[in-house]
């Protein structure tokens, strides 16, 4: 059961804890496209450990809405964490943030330790994700530029009749 639960698990596991203010960066799938979105907020809660089941909850405000995400902690689709800054916190659950905004939503900041956990594979991903929109945009820009030839030779095509019988009629009346 072990080696089946190890091969999921991740090798750098990231030092996640309540009142940390971290930005996720999560693949996210749209139909055909991979994109990497960014989640960013203060950890509220972190359960389950460092196991295969482990998760936590980061909360942040948009647009004057609260948003919260529970992110598993081996998930693949989560290709790196940072961490922005610690906040000094004296309990392990920050649920009573959710009825605090504005200035009473602070906390006293505990120091600014940049962090960084990144899977090496993911890395790799990300180069490849942005290879493929390039490849993409490429694609797209020979086709813009095969139909926008196309479009002026017809123009060219109908104008030219007229470009010629304007010269010709200009060339008699010159005569």
């Amino acid at each position: 059961m072990e080696e089946i639960l190890t091969k999921y698990m991740k090798k750098n596991i990231p030092d996640l804890r309540s009142g940390d203010t971290i930005r996720a960066h999560i693949k996210v799938v749209e139909g055909a496209k991979e994109r990497i979105q960014i989640f960013e907020g203060l950890i509220i809660a972190v359960k389950h450990g460092k196991g295969l089941d482990g998760t936590f909850t980061v909360r942040k405000e948009s647009f004057g809405v609260g948003v919260e995400r529970i992110f598993p902690l081996h998930s693949p689709r989560i290709v790196k964490i940072e961490r922005i800054k610690q906040s000094k916190v004296r309990r392990s659950k920050l649920y009573f943030m959710r009825e605090l905004t504005g200035k009473n939503a602070r906390l006293k900041e505990l120091n600014r330790d940049y962090m960084m956990w990144e899977e090496p594979e993911a890395e790799e991903e990300i180069k490849k994700l942005e290879e493929e929109v390039a490849k993409e945009a490429e694609k797209h820009a020979a086709e813009k530029a095969a139909e926008d030839a196309e479009l002026e030779k017809k123009a060219k095509a109908l104008a030219g009749d007229r470009i010629k019988g304007e010269k010709a009629g200009q060339n008699t009346a010159e005569e």
